[in-house]
């Protein structure tokens, strides 16, 4: 393997190595001892490297899963011995930032963060701000179908996609097509949002980019009960209203992250826009919430100074010491069913002891409900065996409840044996793109439900 690739990319820019993505369960399994395979890794450097790869890759069988910041939580990432991993981290170019049509093109090994700040320093933003941002890459955060904390006002990260630059399976190049929208049939190019390296492998993409905003209004309201401060957020998200940040803790999340009395559900808050917008629309969210308390700027300027605290990395120091779990279970669903859903999966994920649940991601037809959950064991096979039990249970109410299984950290391994159920018949449509578009098998078999 190595004298072939070393003929496509030079023996500079391989290694082996093991890799792995911060799937908790990937991380506990090697606290016991069960450390991932070492595997050959390639650093292509441009479009000739990747498509040379994958010509040599079908006609020698072998698995190929690209690589971008590896923040992942699901296991999408976790080759096994004999498999090759693309690290798309030497395509890190920012091509173009048009600020006449609001778009920007990137290569998708380019850091989200980074992106951010050169789109910060001419007024602009793409919008896109999930907890793991500093870690992210552009050609990731397509690949998981990736949802941020202003994702009310911006949209996730289907919406900023304009078009895609990708590599198919076969070698055959397919660039972003022209246009802010077009009717010329599908925009196929969404189905490699979320297929998490399935389908070949991104080279880059055109986002959607917007202005920053000239002003931001943000507050604190507390609920004296989960089910008041839902209505609320349903309510200003049906009245038109888009909200910069809105995201409503439980009470047991409350007590844990902010500085108030038991049993208050703390929804924070933040308007945005021209600055008579901003405020305008502050003081409809003020009026719509009506009774609860006012707690001012304080509980926005807190969350927003610790929006990254809870990343990837964090998660996995946490998860250091033996026999301890912790992991973030982020399901979604319409109004009507969040209230249930809330109690059922606190229920199952409340094993070992801290169960925590906020929601965010509004939409005018519901929410996402984000979970964490964490606890210890005196042994690594009972913590694994807790662990377990609540994604389990926390998997079976969302499909009882008609419940997404997933929002935004995508499927990999930790999801692999509900995605069947989720997709119904939607799953044979699956199998036969998956199959036309990669005929030799030989992309990410950890992807979306596993090898076909």
């Amino acid at each position: 393997m190595r004298a072939d690739l070393e003929r496509i990319v030079g023996a500079a820019a391989l290694d082996e190595r093991p890799v792995r993505d911060l799937w908790p369960l990937a991380v506990m399994r090697e606290r016991a001892g069960q450390s991932p395979a070492r595997v050959m890794v390639a650093r292509p450097s441009g479009r000739e490297h990747v498509t040379a790869i994958l010509r040599w890759a079908a006609a020698n069988s072998i698995a190929v899963t690209p690589l971008g910041g590896g923040s992942g939580v699901c296991g999408a990432v976790g080759p096994e011995a004999g498999e090759l991993v693309l690290d798309m981290g030497a395509l890190d170019r920012i091509l173009e930032i048009d600020e006449t049509n609001l778009t920007c093109r990137a290569e998708s090994g380019v850091n989200g963060l980074a992106l951010e700040k050169k789109l910060n320093e001419r007024g602009l933003t793409l919008g896109h701000f999930p907890s793991s941002l500093p870690g992210t890459t552009v050609g990731g955060l397509v690949s998981t179908r990736s949802s941020g904390q202003e994702s009310s006002r911006y949209g996730s990260i289907e919406d900023m996609v304009l078009g895609l630059a990708v590599v198919l399976p076969d070698g055959t190049f397919a660039a972003p097509r022209p246009g802010p929208r077009s009717a010329l049939g599908p925009a196929l190019h969404q189905l490699w949002l979320g297929a998490e390296g399935s389908l070949g492998v991104i080279l880059g993409a055109e986002l959607r980019v917007h202005r920053l905003p000239e002003s931001v209004v943000g507050r604190g309201y507390a609920f004296d009960s989960l089910a008041a401060g839902l209505e609320a957020m349903r309510a200003v998200m049906q009245a038109g209203i888009r909200p910069l940040v809105m995201r409503l803790y439980d009470a047991e999340d409350t007590e844990f992250n902010f500085d108030l009395p038991a049993a208050s559900c703390l929804l924070v808050v933040a308007t945005a826009g021209l600055t008579e917008v901003a405020a305008a629309e502050a003081a409809a969210v003020k009026r719509i919430v009506g009774t609860a308390s006012d707690l001012g700027e304080a509980p926005y300027e807190r969350w927003r100074a610790h929006r990254f605290d809870l990343s990837a990395e964090r998660m996995k120091g946490l998860l250091a010491p033996e026999g301890s779990y912790l992991d973030t279970i982020e399901l979604a669903a319409k109004w009507s069913v969040l209230a249930a859903l809330h109690s059922r999966v606190k229920s199952a994920i409340a094993v070992g002891g801290l169960a925590l649940c906020h929601f965010s991601h509004a939409y005018e037809q519901g929410s996402c409900a984000y979970f964490s959950f964490g606890g210890s064991a005196e042994t690594e096979e009972d913590s694994r065996s807790a662990y377990n039990r609540a994604w389990e249970g926390a998997m079976t109410a969302a499909l009882e409840l008609g419940a997404t299984i997933t929002h935004h950290h995508g499927t990999g391994q930790a999801r692999a044996r509900w995605v069947a159920d989720e997709m119904g018949g939607w799953m044979a449509v699956w199998r036969a793109v998956r199959g036309a578009v990669d005929p030799a098998g030989i992309m990410n078999p950890r992807a979306l439900g596993g090898a076909r």
